[in-house]
């Protein structure tokens, strides 16, 4: 990374009114971990099953033919959250192998928590594998019962999201034997 990688990170973030991340050391690869990471639907596992934290909603996704792995491709998701009916539509911004992948909203979010958000993954070389950064800058839903909402529940969401992300991938190295 470069002070200006870093000077355009903190001008995209400024775009957005939260923020949360989560890092972690993971004994893989950049190029393992990234590969692992790379795939939207394995990235997002935490949100295809019902959990409680998505208070027992779940997202499915369908991916252009870029599979949201290169830049321009696009990734839709769309759940259930009790009665509700959400959906979210990504385009990927950056994809540089083996160091970063950004990927943001497109048009207005139908979530709950959270509204327009920009999300991704740094991952650095370490001493015994990789660092892994794992991102979300993020804006409250634009509705009255969204912003309602969003204050408060938006950034244990987001906190939550990061985290399982970050273990998810600690989880998909401990369980490869050659990931390092």
């Amino acid at each position: 990374m470069t002070p200006g990688d870093d000077r355009q990170r903190e001008d995209e973030k400024a775009n957005y009114a939260h923020s949360a991340s989560a890092d972690r050391e993971i004994a893989a690869s950049p190029q393992y971990l990234f590969d692992a990471l790379d795939d939207p639907t394995r990235l997002g596992r935490h949100m295809r099953e019902p959990s409680l934290m998505m208070l027992g909603g779940w997202m499915r996704y369908r991916l252009d033919e870029g599979q949201g792995r290169a830049v321009g491709s696009s990734i839709r998701m769309e759940g259930r959250f009790a009665f509700l009916k959400l959906a979210v539509d990504e385009v990927v911004t950056e994809h540089r192998r083996p160091s970063r992948k950004v990927w943001v909203t497109r048009g207005c979010p139908r979530l709950l928590v959270i509204g327009a958000y920009r999300m991704g993954f740094d991952i650095t070389p370490a001493a015994d594998g990789s660092h892994l950064r794992v991102f979300i800058d993020y804006n409250d839903p634009d509705t009255r019962l969204g912003r309602i909402a969003g204050s408060l529940f938006g950034p244990a969401y987001a906190r939550w999201c990061v985290r399982r992300i970050a273990e998810d991938a600690t989880d998909l190295a401990k369980s490869s034997a050659s990931a390092v």
